[in-house]
């Protein structure tokens, strides 16, 4: 027998499941004017919340077409695999934790934590399961500012955020974000960026959403695996993104304003591939101190050409078609006389 719940149309949403550092919800307004107008496939080498990709499911920009959502933390691809195969499952673990989280607070929290999520996580690595999917939106929802962070043991270690009621259950927009993640076309992978990047072909639209280089010593929350995100890593994926913007790619990368971000999208051979660097308005979000967050300035690196920017190259586009018209016109008039 088919539930009436399952029977009911389920309308798109273009809000993420999880809290998350560094999550983009708050930046789409200004991201949306990088969109490019047309793309053959969507490919996010860090999906994270899936901001950006919840927003394109919901305005229909992903209709038809094949979405690659990449993750190299293995916790959070388990989770959204559990929701979209065990959705049922997953809400009725969830229930289960928010009742227990009114009753006992921040004790059950760390409850939670250390003596289940942490302990199956090491018993059974990869192997995720409804309960082990709950227990993280449950941590993520009452958890210090939605943090996913590993100690060098590889254990989750964030504490308890101050929060009133916090909202656990939502089951609606459960069911929302699982219908979107189960759309035909899109396709959740456990792999690396370099592994999706070298993917990317002409047409492909690719956001990228890295752990952001640090503006100060204090200000790395990187860890969202064991191995963390280092300079190195910021330069590969430089490298790739160069690769894939040379091979025809739509590129959007989100990143801080570090120096280390500025000379890498700077370079000769960035420029080359036709990147450029754009500064959008942000708001800091996650600091330990509520007076350190506030507006902030980042980085939009990216050769997709702006409306703006695409009027004021149309001239030049329609002479150079033009003169590539007269020139074939011209080789196909030898041809003939010969």
């Amino acid at each position: 027998m088919i539930s009436v719940q399952a029977c009911q149309t389920i309308l798109p949403t273009g809000r993420p499941l999880l809290k998350w550092a560094g999550g983009k919800r708050q930046l789409l307004p200004a991201l949306r004017g990088f969109y490019p107008i047309a793309f053959t496939r969507y490919i996010e080498p860090f999906f994270g919340s899936g901001a950006v990709f919840f927003d394109l499911h919901a305005s229909g920009r992903l209709d038809g077409r094949q979405a690659w959502l990449v993750d190299d933390n293995a916790d959070l691809i388990g989770c959204y695999r559990m929701l979209v195969s065990r959705t049922d499952a997953v809400i009725a673990e969830l229930r289960l934790l928010a009742a227990e989280h009114g009753v006992r607070g921040s004790d059950f929290y760390y409850e939670v934590r250390d003596s289940r999520f942490n302990p199956m996580r090491a018993s059974a690595p990869g192997g995720y399961t409804p309960e082990m999917a709950a227990m993280l939106i449950y941590l993520n929802r009452t958890g210090f500012n939605g943090l996913f962070r590993l100690n060098k043991s590889g254990a989750f270690n964030v504490p308890v955020g101050r929060y009133t009621n916090p909202r656990i259950l939502d089951e609606s927009h459960l069911r929302q974000v699982a219908a979107a993640l189960r759309a035909r076309g899109v396709t959740l992978v456990h792999g690396s960026f370099e592994g999706a990047l070298l993917q990317a072909n002409k047409g492909d639209f690719i956001y990228c959403d890295p752990p952001y280089a640090p503006l100060s010593r204090t200000a790395c929350f990187a860890n969202y695996t064991a191995r963390g995100f280092a300079l190195a890593d910021q330069e590969r994926l430089q490298q790739a993104l160069v690769a894939a913007a040379n091979r025809g790619a739509h590129v959007v990368l989100s990143n801080s304003s570090a120096p280390d971000i500025e000379r890498l999208y700077s370079s000769a051979e960035a420029r080359r591939a036709q990147l450029r660097i754009e500064r959008v308005p942000a708001r800091r979000a996650i600091n330990s101190r509520a007076e350190s967050r506030g507006p902030v300035i980042e980085l939009v690196v990216t050769n997709v050409l702006r409306p703006k920017m695409l009027k004021a190259c149309a001239p030049a586009i329609q002479t150079s078609l033009r003169q590539l018209g007269h020139a074939k016109a011209r080789r196909r008039s030898a041809s003939n006389e010969t």
